[in-house]
């Protein structure tokens, strides 16, 4: 990775934040985003070399003006990988339109015309990773919006390995399982049910535990690096056996 220059949207926090370490220690030239004022701020602590852009996922504004943004800093990626995104899990009956419009306008919107507005920058050959979830093809009470999202980016994945690689950008897909990342914090659940929730996904994974983020952002690093040159279009799942209890 050293001297590739690499995209990680939400890459304040958990799994973007990682990956961002990691490729900074391997050389890569790193531009972040983020939206909340605090993690911004702790994320230029945390990543002093890195380009830090406040951008916000859910404004589509903000989406549509992530390249010029962007551009400000490099005249071309290398790589991208588009990690934003956000959940709340409630009960069908009780869903509002807000929740639903939310984790929409993040998890769908804001990843397809971020992609869109980077795409002049992105080289050939080039990398594009998404965050996706193993939740887009398993049941999670609570989380039908949620998983509906990442069923979404699944389908972005496939369709547009086709239709950008004749331009030389490879498009791949992570799926992780439970990680221990800040994202459990924010589902909206109270302390004791994320307790049990954590407890029940480590008694279902084959591994017994939850995946951490730096082992989430190897596997990004590999599909972003020339390792995967020959890898276009696939859903890689980073679960511990979760789907296979």
């Amino acid at each position: 990775m050293k001297n590739k220059v690499i995209l990680i949207t939400g890459g304040t926090t958990g799994i973007g934040l990682a990956t961002a370490q990691l490729l900074l220690s391997e050389g890569a030239k790193v531009i972040v985003t983020g939206r909340n004022p605090a993690t911004l701020d702790a994320a230029k602590k945390a990543l002093p070399n890195a380009i830090v852009i406040q951008s916000d996922s859910e404004d589509l504004a903000s989406v549509q003006s992530l390249g010029a943004a962007v551009k400000e800093h490099t005249d071309h990626l290398d790589g991208a990988f588009l990690n934003a995104g956000v959940i709340t899990q409630t009960p069908f009956e009780s869903v509002t339109a807000q929740e639903y419009d939310n984790q929409f306008n993040v998890n769908v919107r804001g990843l397809y015309f971020q992609l869109q507005s980077v795409l002049p920058l992105l080289k050939n050959p080039s990398s594009v990773v998404f965050t996706s979830s193993i939740a887009s093809s398993m049941a999670f009470p609570g989380a039908s919006i949620y998983s509906a999202t990442k069923a979404a980016v699944n389908s972005f994945g496939r369709v547009l390995a086709i239709e950008l690689a004749p331009r030389g950008v490879r498009v791949n897909v992570l799926s992780p399982g439970p990680i221990d990342t800040p994202i459990i914090g924010k589902t909206g659940l109270d302390a004791e049910t994320q307790k049990s929730m954590v407890a029940a996904m480590i008694e279902k994974s084959v591994l017994k535990r939850l995946g951490t983020p730096n082992e989430c952002a190897k596997a990004v690093r590999f599909l972003l690096s020339e390792d995967s040159s020959n890898i276009v279009g696939i859903e890689l799942a980073i679960d511990g056996g979760f789907r296979l209890a």
